[in-house]
């Protein structure tokens, strides 16, 4: 059982790392893209555009993070 707890802990870190909320947008953006794909609709957009949105918002974090600290 330890061993297998290891290994979801390693892949838990892996995934989420630091930044949950970085894990939740792209799993969400991954789902859209599911969705649109199922509904045969070009989905091919969505991911560059998911990326786009949780990286600025995960910079946007770490800046204001970051003027707090200093």
């Amino acid at each position: 059982m330890t061993r297998a707890r290891a290994i979801l802990g390693g892949v838990w870190e892996f995934v989420v790392g630091d930044d949950w909320r970085t894990a939740v947008g792209v799993a969400v953006a991954l789902g859209v893209t599911a969705l649109a794909a199922a509904a045969d609709v070009a989905a091919w957009w969505i991911m560059p555009l998911a990326v786009l949105a949780i990286l600025a918002a995960s910079l946007r974090r770490a800046a204001r993070g970051a003027s707090r600290r200093g």
